[in-house]
């Protein structure tokens, strides 16, 4: 099925199933700890080995000599693999260095050994008896540095809004001259790991040439396509299965090295291996958001009026990687006829730089937000008044193409409305409740809404049963319970009616989980299939496809009405489709999605400790398919943006290039106690320009906007602004108003 342009007679639209706030379908199973996760399928592959994985002890360099002697002696051990006997491996088309190194070493914990024993305590041990002589070659290790001398680059990932190297509108220089009001400013955010709760595992079996891979992956068919070409073995020959992902937020989109070493240890150890890389590992092992360095230039009249604007980034990778595309929210969220947006590439010996969640949006609007909030102070303006009065109904680098939907300024004025933000003191560090200084702020919320191509595969059985099968992954987001309800909404049966089976890449290819995409994209596939089987049970029950109405069980046309059951008299139906998208609908119009974000925080006047009082997201993000599931996921952003704002920072050691606090005890997160209070409002919104469903992605706007928020807050308690993400007392506390 092609979706070009809105459909008159939606099934969706009438909506007893979808928009409700359903429980999750796989709740009982994971509070339970019934649901199976990669490394826990030990039925499936039984009589399996233990891999523990050797990571590379510099981060530049090459292996001088590697000595297995005493390992492979050692109790237990089945096989040991390096580059030297794991064959010829290519480098996949997702990742950006090789996920087996040497003799070449292209940063610090790059895997260069996989060790297959009985057990896990037997592989770790003769792991630690390996020794290993490094020539140790100078790296680059410091992005401000590099970044001195590095080129501009776009973007050509994929993943994220794409954008070139530089991109002008009008005379921003000029402009920006002759601005009688303006703000230069420079703002830095660290490095963040995904750190979710289930570490990179997965479990290995080869039955002759076929390999079967239970793993933790968010795309199963990119992930398929990358372990043929990584081990050389044709694509039709790899099966993924990947039912539970315990949280990813962009770090498992990709296969990493726990899968192809698992794969390489059960091929020497001809044996089913599991393999899950250690929390230092998953950090430094695989993929990261990197650093950036923004400067951002804003030029207004005194009215308020923007009518120049520069977003110029930086962020480095290894090389042959991408920039963290932190300019691309800039390009379209607030109006201004002269434009300046580029982004630099250092080349960086550091662990991969890669998607997380929001990749471009989350750290670019963690400094355009704190720049637009200078620069409603420099104005004399109540900030949010400056973003609306800079408010825009189209694109502003093309002003022919209009927004699908833009609800932004309803989002502020609903949340200011409601967080009580006419109470709040313009004047920063003049509110205090005892010995804690009071602050409130506030940010815009952006991302784009991406369409991708996605497919299911729909059976009715004799009994009513309705199954779905499509290799969509559900990595906590509650895609089992939105596609079980796109389903019962079609086919006019209960939630309960509905079978939902995911991750397999047996199953219809889908979206997969990435970028915000994912519920939007994969209900539709279930849509189109719907479709399709709608089709099938009108045609052997004699009704008009066209003119029927799926409900209670029943199918209707008219006077006459006749079980669903029926249409399976002589046997069980499947019907399987994909939702496509024609290149037209995205140039006619923009699809986007907002927000607005409102903190309050309170300092302590004297030791300058910080905690977050309360939150607020007000959302605009399409049609809301369970709001129960969706609440969940924009609270987990606040949360990560809560994270971003005050303590998450990967510390480089810029001498060996490693993330030095590669674990929970040093790498903070924010717990239950840091986020007393969250609230979130979804505007009533349905967009029949994205997809059938008319929804948009919402999981990844949640944490857009929220760090620059906090970020305002902190100032308006303080007086004290910190352009230098985290925000931690150490950049602020010897500048706290003194206590009277």
């Amino acid at each position: 099925m092609k979706f070009d342009a809105p459909t008159g007679n939606n099934p969706i639209d009438r909506m007893t199933v979808i928009g409700k706030p359903t429980d999750r379908i796989d709740g009982k199973y994971k509070t339970t700890g019934t649901a199976p996760y990669a490394y826990e399928h030990n039925d499936a592959a039984p009589n399996a080995a233990y891999g523990y994985v050797v990571g590379a002890a510099i981060a530049k360099g090459r292996i001088a000599s590697i000595d297995l002697a005493a390992a492979k002696a050692a109790p237990g051990v089945l096989a040991i693999v390096t580059a030297d006997t794991a064959g010829k491996l290519a480098k996949g088309n997702f990742n950006t260095a090789k996920l087996l190194g040497g003799p070449e070493i292209d940063h610090y914990h790059q895997a260069i050994a996989v060790v297959v024993a009985d057990t896990f305590e037997q592989a770790r041990a003769a792991a630690n008896l390996i020794r290993v002589d490094y020539a140790r070659a100078k790296g680059r290790y410091d992005l401000a540095e590099a970044l001195k001398t590095a080129p501009l680059k776009g973007d050509s990932s994929g993943e994220g809004s794409a954008a070139p190297p530089i991109d002008k509108v009008g005379d921003f220089a000029g402009a920006f001259a002759s601005a009688p009001v303006k703000l230069d400013a420079t703002y830095t955010t660290p490095d963040h790991s995904h750190v979710m709760m289930e570490p990179y595992a997965t479990i290995a079996s080869w039955e002759g040439d076929s390999l079967t891979l239970w793993t933790a992956n968010q795309m199963i068919d990119w992930g398929k396509g990358d372990v043929a070409k990584t081990l050389g073995i044709p694509k039709d020959k790899v099966r993924l299965i990947s039912p539970y992902v315990g949280g990813g937020f962009g770090g498992k989109l990709f296969v990493r090295s726990d899968a192809i070493m698992a794969a390489l240890g059960a091929r020497a150890a001809k044996r089913p291996v599991k393999v899950a890389l250690t929390r230092p590992m998953s950090i430094n092992n695989t993929t990261h958001r990197p650093a950036t360095v923004q400067r951002i230039r804003i030029g207004a009249d005194r009215a308020g009026k923007i009518t120049a604007i520069a977003h110029e980034s930086g962020s480095g990778d290894l090389p042959g990687g991408g920039p963290e595309t932190a300019v691309s929210q800039t390009k379209l969220l607030y109006a201004g006829a002269n434009r300046l947006t580029s982004m630099r590439l250092a080349v960086l010996d550091l662990p991969e730089g890669n998607a997380m969640r929001a990749p471009g949006e989350a750290p670019g609007l963690m400094a355009l937000e704190v720049a637009m909030d200078e620069m409603a102070e420099k104005l004399g303006m109540d900030p949010v008044e400056f973003r609306i009065v800079n408010d825009t109904q189209v694109d502003p680098e093309k002003p022919e193409r209009k927004f699908s939907q833009r609800q932004l300024v309803k989002c502020l004025r609903d949340g200011a409305e409601r967080f009580g933000w006419s109470a709040r003191n313009a004047k920063p560090g003049s509110v205090r409740d005892g010995q804690w200084l009071i602050g409130m702020g506030v940010a815009a919320a952006f991302r784009n809404n991406m369409l991708m191509k996605s497919a299911a595969r729909v059976r009715l059985d004799q009994a009513g049963v309705v199954t779905v099968e499509t290799d969509m992954t559900d990595i906590g987001t509650g895609t089992y319970t939105i596609i079980a309800q796109t389903a019962a909404e079609m086919l006019g049966v209960p939630v309960e009616a509905v079978v939902v089976k995911l991750g397999d890449s047996s199953f219809p290819v889908s979206a997969g989980s990435g970028g915000q995409w994912g519920g939007n994209s994969s209900t539709a596939g279930v849509y189109a299939a719907c479709m399709k089987m709608r089709e099938q049970v009108a045609q052997r029950l004699g009704f008009n496809a066209t003119d029927v109405e799926f409900a209670g069980g029943q199918v209707r046309s008219g006077n006459r009405a006749v079980s669903l059951t029926d249409a399976t008299r002589n046997g069980a139906l499947s019907a399987e489709d994909v939702m496509e998208y024609g290149d037209e609908l995205q140039k006619q119009q923009q699809q986007s999605t907002f927000g607005g974000h409102f903190v309050e925080v309170a300092v302590n006047a004297y030791t300058g400790e910080t905690r977050i009082r309360r939150m607020l997201a007000v959302c605009a993000a399409g049609r809301i398919l369970n709001p129960k599931a969706a609440r969940n996921q924009v609270i987990g952003g606040m949360t990560m943006g809560a994270g971003a704002a005050l303590m998450e920072d990967l510390a480089v050691d810029k001498r060996f290039g490693f993330f030095v606090n590669h674990d929970l005890a040093g790498y903070e997160v924010p717990v239950h106690a840091d986020i007393p209070h969250q609230e979130v409002i979804f505007l009533d919104e349905a967009d029949p320009m994205s997809s059938p469903m008319k929804a948009k992605g919402v999981g990844e706007l949640g944490i857009c906007g929220v760090g620059a928020a906090v970020a305002n807050a902190v100032y308006n308690a303080t007086g004290v602004r910190v352009r230098e993400y985290p925000i931690t007392l150490d950049k602020y506390l010897d500048r706290l108003p003194q206590v009277a």
